[in-house]
């Protein structure tokens, strides 16, 4: 039943049309994190799905275009410890014209919590990726990830702030140096029982710490989304993202679809979307 589930929302993310950490702001897996993390006797499926409306119509330093490109990002998490989780990506992507995907990249993500029992006043854990994509679809083939999380959920209200740095172990921007791409969300929960919010994420593409891009070369994207958890264990995330610099895609639709299995009976309770 859970490979039926599966497939199936592979096939109706086809039909409907994600971030690779290529460039300060990517369009494979565009989500801001939050702080908790897959609990051990759970594994989180996630499908990410990305469509460039408008973007760039040409390469640039030899990436294919932009323009009406479609992103599919599996990712596979699996709580290893009540404060321990690893996540994996295959990232796929196509191109107007194009109805096959095409693989692009593999990542593998270790993330550590801040226990609960801590009772810390936010929530804070740590995200580590690392993996290697095409240089067809990217600039850099072999990058790192390291994303801090930090979050608030008072009454109605969550906030988090994730102050990326990225990493280009082999390629165009290696030699740059560590780069900064912030991201924030901030929602409002406005119906408790069916677990709806309204909010707003923002991308940020600075550019290098020792020198950042000029406003122009940066990378920075706004837009509104709603997250929907339809029951304990299936949670829908939708958004679209405005480009507000001229190196930002201007637009980019993005829908996630999360499906959790549990392995043994715990208590109710509905488990954010993690990172993909």
């Amino acid at each position: 039943m859970l490979f039926f589930n599966v497939r199936f929302i592979g096939i109706f993310m086809l039909a409907f049309g994600e971030v690779l950490r290529c460039n300060a702001q990517d369009n494979y897996e565009i989500q801001v994190y939050e702080s908790e993390t897959v609990p051990n006797y759970s594994t989180m499926f996630e499908l990410h799905s990305n469509v460039t409306v408008f973007g760039n119509t040409q390469r640039v330093n030899g990436v294919v275009p932009s323009q009406y490109a479609w992103h599919e990002t599996v990712e596979i998490t699996q709580g290893i410890t009540p404060w321990f989780e690893i996540g994996g990506y295959l990232f796929m992507s196509g191109n107007k014209g194009d109805y096959l995907l095409h693989w692009v990249g593999d990542h593998i993500r270790p993330r550590i919590r801040v226990p609960e029992k801590w009772k810390w006043p936010v929530g804070l854990s740590l995200s580590t990726e690392v993996g290697y994509q095409l240089r067809e679809y990217c600039e850099d083939t072999w990058t790192l990830e390291i994303r801090p999380i930090i979050d608030k959920e008072y009454k109605n209200f969550y906030v988090s702030f994730n102050p990326v740095v990225d990493y280009s172990i082999q390629g165009l921007n290696h030699d740059a140096g560590p780069q900064f791409s912030p991201a924030v969300k901030m929602s409002y929960k406005f119906l408790k029982k069916t677990q709806v919010e309204l909010g707003f994420e923002y991308y940020g593409g600075i550019g290098a710490f020792k020198k950042p891009d000029p406003l122009p070369q940066q990378q920075h994207q706004i837009g509104p989304v709603v997250d929907i958890d339809i029951s304990p264990v299936w949670e829908i995330n939708i958004g679209y993202m405005f480009g507000l610099t001229p190196a930002t895609d201007k637009g980019i639709v993005k829908l996630i679809l999360g499906r959790r299995a549990d392995w043994k009976k715990h208590p109710k309770k509905t488990m954010p979307l993690t990172s993909i």
